[in-house]
């Protein structure tokens, strides 16, 4: 059973706000599958509801958000998500460490209210990198682990 489909991943209240195209190219529409079934492994390890915030970032979105310009949102490989019914951000990330194996991730960032995560490519290999975000002075720095 699929928890999630290629439309949430796309959806955007900033891309409607501001009259934003945030329809995938053919590359990132066929990247958007790896993520769902990436995604999918992590709900099966959670076995909770995943709520996702922000998918899908073409490139005149990610630049609204401000995201990076090297972000994988902008390939359809990463996700914002919570998953309040099994914990915080910080248990979601340690539980998604614990299993980085058959979930195969290339990124998993604890972002303070929400987990970020990025799927390799058909092309590469899992990283499991891991980090942690700190958020002060309007700016965002990252320290590598979950702290």
């Amino acid at each position: 059973m699929s928890h999630f489909t290629l439309e949430e991943l796309c959806d955007s209240d900033t891309a409607l706000r501001r009259g934003i195209d945030n329809q995938p190219d053919a590359d990132a529409k066929a990247n958007l599958y790896i993520l769902l079934a990436g995604l999918e492994r992590v709900r099966e390890v959670l076995g909770k509801p995943m709520y996702i915030s922000s998918g899908f970032r073409g490139p005149k979105l990610n630049a609204a958000v401000g995201g990076s310009s090297k972000s994988a949102h902008m390939k359809g490989l990463a996700a914002d998500f919570t998953c309040p019914e099994f914990g915080s951000p910080f248990e979601v990330t340690s539980m998604i460490m614990a299993h980085s194996k058959p979930i195969g991730f290339m990124q998993l960032i604890q972002e303070g209210r929400w987990v970020h995560i990025a799927f390799p490519d058909v092309d590469q290999k899992p990283e499991y990198e891991v980090l942690t975000a700190h958020f002060s002075n309007g700016g965002v720095t990252y320290t590598k682990g979950l702290a």
